[in-house]
């Protein structure tokens, strides 16, 4: 089931990275747009290196971590305890 949010270019679907908010459209998950921002790249860096976004879907993921930061963190927290082989038995997908 697809869940719209307030911002236009963001969605959730289980069956996209477990529900995790993603890209409309990708599985470019808003984490990994906020790490880039965090590192001190700016909107047009991030395109670059993300380049199937648009300046548009990177602003408003940048908005999305705003409004939902402690969310966001917490998907990046989880994400950077990941083994290796990308598999944590202590966390359900």
């Amino acid at each position: 089931m697809v869940v719209a949010t307030e911002h236009p270019y963001v969605i959730k679907n289980k069956k996209i990275i477990g529900g995790e908010p993603v890209i409309k459209g990708t599985r470019t998950p808003i984490r990994a747009i906020a790490e880039w921002w965090k590192f001190g790249a700016a909107p047009e860096e991030i395109k670059e290196n993300l380049p199937h976004l648009t300046l548009a879907q990177i602003f408003d993921a940048l908005s999305y971590y705003d409004d939902h930061r402690k969310e966001i963190e917490a998907y990046i927290t989880r994400n950077n305890n990941l083994p290796v082989n990308g598999i944590n038995e202590n966390i359900k997908y």
